[in-house]
């Protein structure tokens, strides 16, 4: 089933949306473990979290990795 062209923009302009959000928080969440120090290799751990299983693992870094930063000195 065809949808009309308004329709298809709409869903299309939401889907952009959707996906640029995700974009941004991936991109907050890279520059949060990179400027900060974790222990070993948390970091890389982390850092390929983000990237492989992308908005699954931006919300469970934000949900389990802000735990586990070293305090800043």
């Amino acid at each position: 089933m065809l949808l009309p062209l308004a329709l298809s923009s709409a869903v299309i302009f939401f889907v952009l949306i959707l996906a640029l959000f995700a974009l941004v928080l991936t991109l907050v969440a890279l520059v949060d473990i990179l400027g900060n120090k974790f222990e070993g290799n948390d970091k890389l751990i982390w850092v390929l979290v983000v990237i492989f299983l992308g908005i699954i693992g931006v919300f469970l870094y934000f949900a389990m990795g802000q735990k586990q930063k070293l305090p800043k000195p």
